[in-house]
């Protein structure tokens, strides 16, 4: 029976929990077991610490018995990317290099999910620093699919999607710099969410572009998603570049339904270099929305194409100079594949890095202009073809790297350099049994609309 618990959505859990009808240590020792199941399988955690899980059980247990304020995730066992800082505790980045680091303060989005009474039963997989969309990790080892270990877990917040969808932790944090939150969870056909640029404080998180990243739950369902984000999002006087804005009721958002709301479907691009299955499976989505009431618009989206190249010229020149010192100091500790992304920003000049970063906000007025003039919610694949096996990206550090990455994020990336919010949702199943994924995109601030659609979609599955 235990075991049962652990395929619970967060937010039944969360509030079994508060009611009394469960306790911390049944759910914990639940995800216990198949985390360790889990990770047998598909090496998905690079620690896993039952013991200090099941005390932080015990301690939610008690703290209910004794009538402390609970919180919204009170006793929920979690699991996140091995990229967030907890003070004292080591945190290697998914590399070597960083093996040995201990922290003396705990990220701000790690505080957030404490507060509202969760904790983490370990840390999870990822790729080396963030830079790749596999799963592929030769330091550590690499991280498989949840449902079929022959099939990639993307990344890089590999570890993050594989443990939802193998019920090792009822949600999970990711970053997000080129499509690292939806990719694993489109290949392990959970919910991944990008949120806006600064909608979630970043302090005390690994950074890789710190132009372009963000941080954003995986969970089973819309619902428990909006339950995370409600619980990160807000401003952080320890990170300058947090929103101010204020935070949504994203619960309430999942229930409002769809009728009347316009879904656009872009004519170029997004709908260019995609298989058949995964474009069936797009189709059933919409579908799926126009019966709820929905409105289908075609929309022409602009300059697409260019914010790709744009977003990694961002991303691997500040990515290299975040490196800079190991690389020149520590090469040997890199594996390949990584040192030679690393590298990257070694060979663009610092006129197009400029460039990149000048032109992003006129390209973001334009494309909010252009293509939300005329819908609500841009809906897209988020891989534009089925899971690949894990067999077939092992490209090694040779010329089809670049090509494989830029087929993987060809979908997600444009959201990133436009700072964008996208959510991931699982769709209608490819001809290789895994499911294909949606993505939405909205405008700035727009992720309860996003989950709105995002939950419409959940129903018509």
């Amino acid at each position: 029976m235990s075991a049962d618990l652990s395929t619970l959505s967060l937010v039944d859990a969360a509030e079994a929990l508060r009611s009394g009808r469960l306790s911390s240590v049944q759910l914990t020792e639940a995800v216990l077991s198949r985390a360790q199941a889990a990770q047998a399988r598909s090496n998905c955690f690079l620690k896993l610490d039952a013991e200090r899980a099941l005390h932080r059980a015990r301690r939610a247990d008690a703290e209910r018995a004794a009538g402390v304020r609970l919180g919204v995730l009170q006793g929920l066992p979690l699991a996140h990317k091995d990229m967030f800082n907890v003070a004292g505790q080591v945190v290697r980045y998914g590399s070597r290099v960083r093996s040995e680091y201990r922290p003396d303060q705990t990220a701000t989005v790690i505080e957030r999910l404490e507060a509202a009474g969760a904790f983490s039963i370990g840390e999870l997989n990822m790729a080396e620093f963030a830079l790749g969309p596999t799963g592929h990790n030769a330091i550590w080892g690499n991280c498989r699919n949840a449902i079929d270990p022959e099939y990639m877990a993307g990344g890089s917040s590999s570890g993050s999607g594989v443990a939802v969808a193998s019920f090792a932790a009822f949600g999970a944090l990711g970053s997000d710099t080129g499509g690292s939150v939806r990719i694993p969870a489109a290949a392990n056909g959970v919910v991944g969410l990008k949120p806006t640029y600064g909608r979630i404080p970043r302090d005390g998180a690994m950074r890789l572009s710190p132009s372009i990243d963000v941080i954003g739950p995986l969970t089973r369902t819309v619902r428990d998603c909006a339950r995370m984000l409600g619980v990160l999002a807000g401003h952080d006087a320890r990170d300058a570049l947090s929103s101010r804005r204020g935070v949504d009721d994203y619960e309430a958002e999942v229930a409002r339904g769809v009728d009347g709301l316009r879904i656009g479907v872009a004519a170029n691009y997004f709908n260019e270099s995609v298989s058949d299955d995964v474009r069936a499976a797009m189709e059933s989505s919409l579908a799926a929305l126009q019966a709820q009431g929905a409105k289908l618009v075609t929309v022409t989206v602009p300059d697409v194409e260019a914010m790709a190249e744009l977003s990694r010229a961002i991303v691997y020149s500040e990515a290299t100079a975040l490196h800079a010192h190991w690389l020149r100091t520590r090469p040997e500790v890199y594996s390949p594949q990584v040192r030679l992304r690393a590298s990257t920003g070694l060979a663009i000049p610092s006129t197009i890095y400029l460039e990149a970063l000048q032109v992003r906000m006129p390209l973001l007025q334009r494309f909010v202009s252009e293509v939300f003039a005329h819908c609500d919610v841009l809906h897209t694949p988020t891989l534009p073809v089925p899971v690949p096996k894990l067999s077939e990206v092992d490209l090694g550090a040779g010329p089809g790297l670049w090509r494989m990455m830029s087929l993987l994020v060809r979908c997600t990336a444009p959201a990133n350099y436009l700072g964008l919010p996208a959510i991931a949702v699982p769709a209608a199943p490819t001809g290789n049994g895994l499911r294909a994924s949606v993505q939405l995109i909205g405008r700035p601030y727009s992720e309860g609309m996003l989950l709105r659609v995002a939950a419409a979609h959940e129903r018509g599955q």
